[in-house]
């Protein structure tokens, strides 16, 4: 019978006592920040272990190359399989590979569609998205009403890859807290995509600028977009005292911009952690132990208040 677990930390996950020698991990991608500090955690976690190799592949954000991949390392002989996945409504597939082959599969970070009925040696381990978008969109509301704009503010919000399940949750934590009672006098302007990319958002910001139309501001599903944000504000010549800013995963970045006054809210995204966890839970898996199917690595709020216990978390 499978154990899902909704709430625990990396300490849920079972310890291993054997260890497998080969683990295939297929990334989304490898040009992204928090994705490297993840991968990072898992080949810190590998090379604590005697005999545990990763065969590390870069799936170039292409749903077709991340199942060749899968496919390619079941027939090598992998002893299990992470996926950190491209496309999350795109997994079922992988899902049903790896369960025909034998092969243990854990996915990491990006929550797959098919999370629900996964097979019994398959997990998922992440963070909870109801948390990260809720908690930087509430304390934006907060910062706003203590600002003196309780009676009308207006935002925009910059959402990450659509066919990502991370967007699409934390975008939807944004607008449900905008519909509770202390919120509701925050208004989206727009919302739109910049695919997670710094470049992208600094350039739809800038857009939104060129407008005319007056904000408050800005909600980012990612530190990145965040961060371009904030180089369109103040490119454009606007204050970063005049308009709030949130992201989320408190990347080193982030929190540098944090420091400097620039970034408002972000949310500390543990992916080191997750890294770290994904790898044993697939050691686990490999080895025939049993695996809660669902652990959830905590979010933190971090604000310039804290923003100096997270300056070498991550």
């Amino acid at each position: 019978m499978k154990r899902i677990l909704l709430a625990t930390g990396l300490a849920a996950l079972m310890g291993t006592s054997a260890l497998a020698e080969n683990i295939g991990v297929s990334m989304a991608r490898f040009d992204d920040n928090f994705l490297t500090v993840l991968r990072n955690g898992m080949e810190e976690t590998a090379a604590s272990m005697d005999g545990v190799e990763l065969q590390i592949e870069d799936a170039r954000d292409d749903v077709a190359r991340q199942l060749d991949q899968i496919n390619n390392f079941i027939a090598s002989g992998v002893d299990a399989i992470i996926i950190n996945a491209v496309d999350t409504s795109a997994t079922e597939a992988m899902s049903s590979a790896a369960e025909s082959a034998g092969v243990p599969l854990v996915y990491v970070n990006r929550e797959p569609i098919n999370v629900d009925t996964l097979p019994d040696n398959q997990a998922f381990v992440a963070s909870n998205e109801i948390e990260s978008g809720t908690l930087a969109a509430f304390e934006a509301c907060q910062l706003l009403r203590a600002a003196g704009l309780g009676g009308g503010a207006r935002g925009y919000m910059l959402m990450g890859q659509l066919s990502n399940q991370a967007a699409v949750a934390r975008s939807q934590d944004v607008r449900d807290i905008l519909g509770i009672a202390m919120c509701d006098f925050i208004e989206l302007v727009d919302e739109q995509t910049a695919n997670w990319s710094r470049d992208e958002a600094q350039n739809l910001m800038t857009n939104w600028i060129s407008s005319g139309e007056p904000f408050n501001v800005v909600f980012a599903n990612n530190d990145e977009m965040a961060i371009g944000a904030i180089q369109a504000l103040k490119a454009a010549g606007i204050s970063m005292d005049d308009v709030v800013v949130t992201g989320v995963d408190a990347t080193q970045d982030a929190l540098v911009a944090m420091q400097a006054g620039e970034l408002d809210v972000t949310v500390f995204q543990d992916a080191n952690g997750q890294g770290s966890g994904a790898l044993k839970a697939a050691l686990s898996l490999a080895a025939g132990e049993d695996v809660d199917q669902k652990v959830y690595i905590p979010f933190i709020l971090v604000t310039p208040d804290n923003v100096g216990d997270f300056l070498s978390a991550n």
